[in-house]
């Protein structure tokens, strides 16, 4: 395995904190993790709460499987995440459209 292939494999991970509705924290890594094609509003906007306490609800405390697609201009981590096998990425834009 390339070290490049072992920057990008997917890690299970420990979430520590949800922000908002599309980014977390971990016990394991510097900076935060955002939900990689998931827009959802942000704190105090239309929409924030309801969407970060789904996200909360979904993974907060739960080992979650981190796949790293790309990093945003702040350093985080955009990633497919999943919880019990399940997309917490496709959860959370579905959730958005209703």
């Amino acid at each position: 395995m390339s070290i490049e292939e072992i920057k990008m494999a997917k890690r299970k991970e420990t979430v520590t904190r949800v922000i908002d509705g599309d980014t977390f924290r971990t016990s394991s890594r510097k900076h935060s993790v955002r939900l990689a094609n998931v827009d959802a509003p942000e704190k105090g906007a239309k929409g924030g709460a309801k969407a970060t306490k789904k996200l909360n609800n979904q993974i907060k405390g739960k080992k979650v499987e981190v796949d790293t697609v790309d990093r945003d201009v702040y350093g985080r981590a955009v990633a497919k995440v999943k919880v019990g096998g399940k997309s917490v990425n496709k959860a959370m834009s579905k959730s958005k459209r209703k």
